[in-house]
């Protein structure tokens, strides 16, 4: 069974290896709270506290100045840079309980076009996740210059309770970028885990169909049904990811762009059908793979990127007449479900990368000024794995 496997793995990790926050922080050197020369885009103002000493002992407490990025007009269709506005807010000096955070790597995800419409309104600053550096603490646990994953959106500097905030830990493998705890060993490694294991279900000897193979999620699908024991055939839009999913162990993978017929693809590469389908496109794509699963296949619905942007909803064909008759199972799911099992898929996620098990790759974007530019871009299929932006 799929879960034995993935036991008999765990039961090996070290726990060294836990991201805090989702679990505890170990052997974290503490360094001083003192963030006098810390950053370049501040105001440097003398400090007015009441008794007029310097707070954490330094001579000037200063304000520092975040840029982020606001959705300026909500989404007609696809999005434009247009869509979106830099703005510039000064933050103000902390307060006993807080830290101030500099991100150093952001993530753009397709959620956050889904989910603009249905949480966001004009002027709201841009939902999303980073991994941050701590330059200045007024809370005991957390130190200086530890790093964190955080919710705080679009923004270049942010002020923090410590409330939600995942830290990393020192034994983060100096080798692996920490920018991964956005990726792979971060919200995509974990819900391609949780996806595969609770909602697919997969076993040795099954076959799993993947679109979306070459993203952030779908990659790590792959690898993971493999470490599973399973055949996994793999869907993207170009012929180089087509050779990158080749790489990282698919069985099977085309390039839907260049082929002449979906329904021909599917079954050439896998004449018996799929026993699972991990879906993160939609529409037509889902329209035509429903009709390859075997009986009593399992369709985990991931996402529908394909239907994002629409500004007018896509009809049909319906998907009832073949759930029926092959006995079909679909969920659709959020990771945030198995919030309390966190824990359980970074040391899994992590221990694999480190093994060399599970391979990544990410696209790297340089500069905050160009996140919408980034966003963009992988809602357009331009990334390869996972899409970030370096501040």
């Amino acid at each position: 069974m799929a879960h034995q496997r993935i036991a008999a793995s765990l039961a090996s990790i070290p726990l060294s290896l836990v991201i805090p926050g989702w679990s505890t922080l170990v052997g974290q050197t503490p360094l001083s709270a003192c963030a006098c020369k810390r950053l370049s885009t501040v105001n440097t103002k003398p400090n007015t506290a009441a008794d007029g000493n310097a707070s954490f002992g330094c001579p000037f407490t200063e304000m520092v100045t975040a840029k982020a990025w606001v959705l300026k007009k909500q989404f007609e269709g696809f999005p434009k840079t247009s869509d979106f506005d830099l703005k510039e807010i000064e933050l103000p000096n902390l307060k006993d309980g807080e830290l101030l955070l500099e991100s150093v790597f952001l993530s753009v995800d397709p959620y956050m076009r889904a989910y603009s419409r249905r949480d966001m309104k004009e002027g709201d600053i841009m939902i999303g996740t980073q991994v941050a550096r701590i330059v200045e603490s007024k809370n005991p646990a957390f130190t200086v210059g530890a790093f964190v994953v955080a919710d705080s959106g679009w923004r270049t500097h942010f002020i923090s309770d410590g409330k939600n905030l995942h830290l990393l830990p020192s034994s983060w493998p100096e080798s692996l970028p920490i920018s991964l705890a956005l990726g792979t060993v971060g919200m995509p490694g974990l819900t391609a885990y949780f996806g595969l294991l609770e909602v697919c279900k997969m076993k040795p000897g099954e076959t799993v169909l993947v679109n979306a193979a070459a993203g952030a999620v779908g990659s790590v699908v792959g690898q993971l049904a493999k470490i599973g024991g399973c055949k996994v055939v793999g869907c993207a839009g170009s012929d180089d990811k087509v050779a990158y999913l080749k790489k990282i162990g698919f069985d099977e993978a085309f390039n839907y762009r260049t082929i002449k017929s979906l329904d021909e693809a599917l079954s050439k590469a896998s004449p018996d059908g799929y026993d699972c389908f991990f879906d993160n496109v939609g529409g037509e794509f889902a329209s035509v793979a429903i009709n390859h699963m075997k009986k009593y296949g399992r369709i985990a619905v991931c996402g529908a990127i394909s239907l994002y942007n629409d500004s007018v909803p896509q009809k049909g064909p319906y998907m009832q007449i073949p759930m029926i008759f092959k006995e079909l199972r679909m969920e659709g799911f959020l990771v945030s479900r198995w919030k309390n099992r966190l824990e359980e898929g970074v040391k899994a996620l992590l221990k694999w990368v480190v093994e060399g098990k599970v391979k990544y790759h990410e696209q790297v974007t340089e500069g905050f000024e160009n996140m919408p530019m980034a966003f963009i871009g992988m809602l357009k299929g331009e990334n390869l794995g996972k899409a970030v932006v370096k501040v």
